[in-house]
């Protein structure tokens, strides 16, 4: 298993949970009013009046086959608007009950 940690501008929201319903992926954790900035060139998200935009991140947990299609997905989003700053990274999962 692995999971998908995915951060984004705050209006990419219902398009990032379309997109997991999509591959079907129904479950997800996520964090509303994300402050950041990016590591290469993105512009600071800190919800105050110089920069008011803020983020919000996704963590969902899929099963290996499904990671390639959604990132690909992802990836097309981010290529259409790519200003608006939208990441996702995959980790390995170790479940233990």
């Amino acid at each position: 298993m692995k999971a998908i940690f995915i951060a984004f501008n705050q209006a990419y929201n219902d398009e990032i949970v379309d997109l997991l319903e999509r591959h079907g992926q129904r479950g997800f954790t996520r964090w509303n009013d994300i402050l950041g900035r990016g590591g290469v060139d993105g512009e600071p998200h800190y919800g105050n009046h110089a920069w008011p935009v803020q983020n919000m991140a996704i963590l969902t947990v899929v099963e290996d086959e499904a990671v390639e299609p959604i990132m690909a997905d992802i990836a097309e989003t981010d290529k259409a608007s790519q200003d608006l700053g939208l990441r996702a990274f995959v980790w390995d999962i170790v479940a233990k009950y």
